[in-house]
């Protein structure tokens, strides 16, 4: 059964990683060696360093490599098209200038391309003082596996800008946001049919509306343009359903991993929703918006942490109440009768049923993998768990819902937000009347044919013809159902699959390495 499979924990093998030109290098991880990528740290002013710090376990870029490495001795592809897919196809780093108030501020910046199989390639961008090169690489690969997961035809790719824009003015974020956009443009890595960024940490729909504005004012003749970026406005090309998407499809993939007996038995748990404990770091969009539907869908939210500390109450906390509380408030804590811990990161360790790291990498390590009581850890950021933390969880019985497939509802309906402005037109706008008028008279004939009469409210229920945000749903609903169990069957069929992290890369591998051997190597 599918259930009595165990995890085992794996060592770290000598790694391929990629410079900044794209050139492979051949380096054995150490638990104590500091992990350098980009160029050493410039005296400019507003330029950091570009190194990670140093780590007990492999950098975050290193520990995508490891996983790939775990999926690829369990497929049977030429170790060339392998290399192909794990490293970076092209990695652009710039350096350029902003005026802030009376001074001139130099600003880091990446765009890393991972895959070219196909394209557009797509990616968030994050705005954050840590980002690193080995961070944004990591998440370009990420989204490269995603995007085949949940079958979304792009490459991954993925940005950020060495910043806190908590540190600056409006206008000053969109000076940096703007002149990166035009460091794009120049480098041809931007627009509709060749890299569509979208939000990501720290950006939204604000940003992305400034990146197609720019976009738009250098390409005037390109009637596309407005697919250049996803997650915009609704005034601005966007979607109804982009907001949530992310939390939205982990509430599917998560029902989904708890819709059977054989598939809640892959964690030791009852199958259903209903009456399931827990705890969600991280209180952001992602986080908000998983809890908010798992709590719906009947779990009970027994704690929520966030940067500023963590609320536990073992009867469940109401997320609207607590979203309003920390809004009103500026904090978390001191919500009603709920537990304060000021060390948010210790609500991880509390006993719950799920775990959903929604806030950022890293979060599970190797110094608390022990501590966790859960019986599911469902990634909802990226890279939340390290390597060396999931291998004593898979010891433990601990199983994993892995980020590449669980939070791939953000790329999914910015899928559907970039066909609807290739296409010019609102889902749901061309056929929503016609069906609600065939509904109604389908009804009609009912209620004649029976001699009953529905009340205004049945009727409006019965005749309601599909808007986008209903289309929007579906389609993820439908993406996340079908996902799921793509990787549960390489789980119950691959004898060397032991965990669903390595059931999603080799369902990802799989893909992208018939792509490339079907395109075929040109010239």
């Amino acid at each position: 059964m599918a259930s009595e499979k165990k995890g085992t924990a794996r060592s770290n093998a000598t790694k391929a990683s990629t410079n900044g030109n794209g050139k492979a290098t051949v380096s054995r991880t150490s638990k104590h060696q500091a992990v350098t990528t980009g160029d050493p740290p410039t005296p400019v002013k507003g330029v950091n360093k570009l190194t990670n710090m140093i780590s007990p376990e492999p950098s975050f870029y290193q520990t995508v490599e490891h996983n790939f490495e775990k999926a690829a001795v369990a497929v049977d592809y030429p170790r060339g098209i392998l290399d192909q897919i794990k490293v970076c196809n092209s990695v652009y780093m710039v350096r350029f200038p902003v005026r802030i108030k009376n001074d001139i501020h130099v600003f880091t910046g990446w765009r890393v391309q991972h895959s070219h199989h196909r394209l557009p390639t797509k990616g968030g961008i994050r705005y954050a003082e840590h980002v690193t090169q080995d961070e944004v690489m990591a998440l370009a690969a990420l989204m490269t596996y995603k995007c085949a997961i949940v079958d979304v035809p792009f490459g991954g790719a993925k940005g950020g800008i060495q910043f806190d824009p908590k540190q600056y003015t409006e206008e000053e974020i969109e000076r940096i946001t703007r002149r990166y956009t035009m460091e794009l443009i120049k480098r041809n890595c931007i627009g509709p049919a060749v890299d569509v960024p979208a939000p990501d940490y720290q950006t939204g729909p604000r940003e992305m509306a400034w990146i197609a504005d720019t976009y738009q004012s250098v390409t005037s003749n390109q009637i596309d343009a407005l697919a250049c970026v996803t997650g915009k406005p609704l005034s601005q090309g966007g979607i109804d359903g982009r907001t949530q998407a992310t939390g939205r499809g982990i509430y599917f993939g998560i029902r989904e991993a708890l819709s059977s007996t054989e598939n809640a038995g892959i964690f030791g748990l009852a199958p259903g929703l209903e009456g399931k404990r827990i705890i969600v770091q991280g209180l952001g969009n992602v986080g908000y918006w998983a809890a908010k539907n798992l709590q719906e869908g009947g779990a009970v939210i027994t704690g929520i942490a966030e940067y500023e500390g963590g609320i536990f109450d073992k009867n469940g906390l109401d997320v609207d109440e607590v979203f309003r509380h920390r809004k009103e408030t500026g904090s978390i804590l001191g919500f009603k009768s709920a537990r304060d811990y000021k060390k948010g990161n210790a609500l991880l360790e509390l006993d719950c049923d799920i775990l959903v790291p929604a806030a950022l990498e890293n979060q599970i390590n190797v110094g608390n993998a022990e501590k966790i009581k859960a019986r599911m850890v469902a990634e909802g950021a990226n890279g939340p768990v390290t390597a060396g933390a999931e291998d004593i969880l898979l010891q433990r019985g601990i199983h994993i819902i892995p980020d590449a497939y669980l939070n791939a509802g953000g790329v999914t309906v910015s899928y559907f937000e970039w066909l609807k402005n290739l296409s010019h037109v609102r889902f749901g706008r061309l056929g929503k009347r016609a069906d609600e008028s065939s509904y109604t008279r389908i009804v009609s004939m009912v209620e004649r044919a029976t001699g009953t009469a529905l009340t205004q409210a049945e009727r409006s229920v019965l005749v309601h013809g599909a808007d986008e945000a209903d289309y929007v749903d579906s389609g993820l609903e439908e993406t996340m159902i079908n996902a799921f169990y793509q990787l549960k069957l390489a789980y119950d069929t691959n004898k060397k699959v032991n965990d669903l992290r390595t059931a999603a890369f080799v369902v990802a591998i799989d893909k992208i390495a018939k792509s490339y051997m079907e395109l075929g190597i040109f010239p």
